[in-house]
């Protein structure tokens, strides 16, 4: 067995500023958000700490993990969780990879979270965003963390495959395919009056808890409709339009139904029949500042203080491809800055960690603030028709970023109107 350095809290203290160490934070994702999932003090992570679970020693990438984050092998890493088991397996496989200066601390709920005068940081809305753990709490008539109602639904979110629900889903869990909430005419979202029957036909008031998730199933762009298979993205679509509607307390599943799966809960085949609620209870839409239209997109291209973001994949944003079966041009909206989803119209792999957790707060405005994108802007977020727009902008409301809203149209509506400009081709 290695024999690793065990750092007080005052060395630790003096590595923060150190611009060669890197702070590793061992502990599931949703503790580094800031869940005190083992009762300590104060949530969160010490600042400036990169998240790296222990759970993720088990993927063949891990190297490539951990090379992605900026963490090198001449750097000094400081390892750190909840428990020095935990600590140690992680150290090893450091040392196991060629890092040669390896250091644990183990005085992190003690000595670090105790005490109000050592830095921590966490995720804004981080109770929006709920772990396994928390969701079984609360399917089991507990009564979990940051939750004070007696009335909630969990929602497996699904685009036109009923099959990803029935095939397995959280008990209790019902459906919701995100056409009741937007619509394939426009892709956009659905009237104040269609979204407040579709609403209530779900058991959803304003005042409801609502939980939701998806399921990732390997999308095939050569499939009639791709987006069935990425139900996590729709999960997420479905909550933003929550989010606008009026719902006061929208929490989505943190890595979706994998993170279900990895916890190795009971699973449900049970076809479970939704329970209709007798009025929505606010005037939909409570928040119409959460969704931006033609008229306010054009302005905001325009405008020094906002920027609309094209959260697509390189190929569709230089106009080689359109990312869609179903829209025919291909281009980008002029004045529009690249947001990068990852690979293609189904895949998030810029916003999320291997496991489909949401990827660190920190990474993610790092990478925005290299093309400025920044918090003291108005920014909306768009993509072909609504997705993934909707999940970058998710992350950002998770941070507690002040005006951050999601253009509904995107592609499909401004290439639709022959009067609109695009561009194609490397930016200049």
């Amino acid at each position: 067995m290695i024999k690793f350095q065990e750092l007080s809290t005052n060395k630790l203290v003096e590595l923060i500023d150190d611009e060669n160490a890197r702070i590793i934070d061992v502990r599931p994702s949703d503790a580094y958000n800031g869940w005190k999932c083992e009762n300590e003090k104060r949530g969160g992570h010490i600042a400036g700490a990169k998240s790296l679970p222990v759970k993720w020693t088990n993927y063949m990438d891990w190297v490539e993990i951990v090379r992605s984050k900026n963490i090198l092998p001449d750097n000094h890493i400081v390892v750190y969780g909840y428990s020095s088991a935990q600590s140690l397996k992680v150290a090893n496989v450091f040392a196991k990879a060629g890092y040669n200066e390896v250091s644990v601390y183990d005085n992190f709920i003690g000595e670090w979270s105790g005490n109000p005068d050592m830095p921590m940081e966490k995720l804004s809305r981080y109770k929006n965003l709920v772990s396994a753990n928390w969701v079984k709490q609360l399917i089991s008539g507990e009564n979990p963390a940051e939750y004070e109602n007696d009335k909630f639904v969990v929602v497996h979110s699904h685009y036109r495959n009923r099959n990803a629900y029935l095939s397995g889903h959280i008990p209790g869990a019902i459906d919701m395919d995100t056409l009741a909430l937007e619509a394939p005419e426009t892709w956009n979202r659905r009237s104040p009056g269609e979204l407040k029957k579709a609403l209530e036909q779900h058991g959803i008031s304003a005042a409801t808890t609502v939980v939701l998730y998806g399921k990732f199933m390997a999308p095939d762009n050569a499939d009639d409709f791709p987006g069935s298979a990425a139900g996590h993205i729709g999960a997420i679509r479905n909550a933003m339009i929550m989010l606008y509607a009026g719902v006061k307390d929208v929490r989505v599943l943190n890595g979706g139904f994998q993170s279900w799966k990895d916890a190795g809960f009971d699973i449900s085949t049970d076809d479970i029949v939704k329970t209709p609620v007798d009025g929505f209870g606010v005037q939909i839409p409570a928040n119409p500042e959460i969704i931006v239209d033609m008229p306010e997109a054009k302005e905001m291209i325009k405008a020094d203080d906002a920027d609309i973001v094209c959260v697509r994949s390189w190929p569709e944003y230089i106009g080689e491809v359109s990312g869609y079966n179903y829209i025919e041009k291909k281009g980008r909206i002029p004045g529009t800055v690249f947001g990068n989803c990852g690979s293609d119209a189904y895949h998030m792999e810029n916003y999320r960690n291997v496991d489909h957790t949401i990827r660190e707060a920190q990474e993610v405005a790092a990478i925005w603030k290299d093309v400025d994108i920044t918090p003291d802007k108005h920014l909306a977020f768009y993509c072909g028709t609504g997705w993934r727009g909707s999940e970058a902008f998710f992350n950002a409301w998770l941070m507690g970023w002040p005006r951050v809203s999601v253009f509904d149209g995107g592609w499909f509506e401004w290439s639709n109107d022959p009067d609109n400009p695009f561009e194609t081709g490397l930016p200049e």
